[in-house]
């Protein structure tokens, strides 16, 4: 079973960055192929789950417009790692961040949460003045 751990998380200011990273173990399986994507999403109090982006085993990747322009999503292979920077912070970008992996549709990345399968436990991220 793929397990993803998720770090970096924390506090921030306004138009500063932010740094987060996804493990994954069972690397193998979770991308074996470009048929899998692992994706970042990120939830606020009292709304609903978001898409932020994922990626894919050759790099591809796409990105939510909330955040186009601002985040960067990349893939360390060699250390089984997903990395997710989004800078020029703002406060609505507060919220738990969660690395989820599952199947590519169509070959590009789903943007529904309910189509990833496993997921990581989060990390918070809160940017204030």
């Amino acid at each position: 079973q793929v397990q993803l751990v998720e770090s970096g998380g924390g506090s921030g200011q306004p138009g500063g960055s932010l740094s987060l990273s996804c493990s994954a173990s069972h690397y193998g399986e979770t991308f074996a192929d470009n048929r899998r994507c692992v994706g970042w999403f990120r939830q606020a109090p009292g709304k609903e789950r978001e898409y932020v982006g994922a990626v894919q085993r050759d790099g591809l990747r796409n990105i939510a417009d909330s955040v186009l322009g601002r985040a960067i999503l990349s893939l360390d292979k060699d250390k089984h790692t997903i990395h997710l920077q989004i800078n020029s912070l703002r406060p609505d970008d507060t919220g738990m961040y969660y690395c989820a992996s599952g199947p590519s549709v169509v070959d590009d990345c789903p943007r529904q949460s309910r189509t990833y399968i496993y997921w990581g436990q989060g990390t918070q991220v809160t940017v204030s003045h």
